[in-house]
């Protein structure tokens, strides 16, 4: 598998987290999700959830198991957004490395191809999920509170990368 191959979503959302569907989830058979949660469930230094997100978590938890996995080292602040969506959580786990992956797919029991990993970076999020053979839903940044939506010079530098190197979007 090429480079380009593995940094290539499977699906590209025009929208947050909150544009996954349970329908989306059962097209792709998916009844896992692993979670990135810095920009993907809240902004980086944001400790607290939003209501859309909480109603959009329950969803998701009555159609799929679901874990969240972040290579934020700091175990209070992911400790207290996963307590208040009541969800696991891994921290620390350096991705794109699929170590603290694997550990959240054997908690799910689940096959490999039936859990998505879904995160809003590409040289993390999609490049550890695809290295790992999970189904990668690639979405935009989650806007603060008092933000409509978000872009990030990171991301956005990272799809200029991908694209020279042939993912297409």
């Amino acid at each position: 598998m090429t480079f380009s191959h593995l940094l290539q979503p499977n699906l590209v959302l025009d929208g947050n987290v909150l544009a996954i569907s349970p329908d989306l989830l059962a097209k792709h058979n998916i009844k896992g999700l692993i979670l990135d949660v810095d920009d993907t469930l809240v902004p980086l230094r944001q400790a607290e959830t939003n209501p859309d997100l909480a109603r959009w978590m329950q969803q998701m938890k009555a159609v799929s198991s679901v874990w969240l996995v972040s290579n934020n080292i700091n175990a209070h602040r992911i400790n207290r957004i996963a307590s208040l969506l009541e969800v696991p959580y891994l921290t620390s786990a350096g991705k794109p490395s699929g170590r603290k992956l694997r550990l959240a797919m054997a908690a799910m029991n689940l096959p490999v191809d039936q859990v998505a990993m879904v995160g809003d970076r590409l040289f993390t999020d999609v490049l550890a999920g695809n290295r790992m053979g999970l189904f990668t839903i690639l979405v935009e940044p989650m806007p603060g509170l008092n933000q409509i939506a978000r872009t990030s010079p990171v991301r956005a530098f990272e799809v200029m990368i991908s694209q020279y190197l042939g993912v297409t979007f």
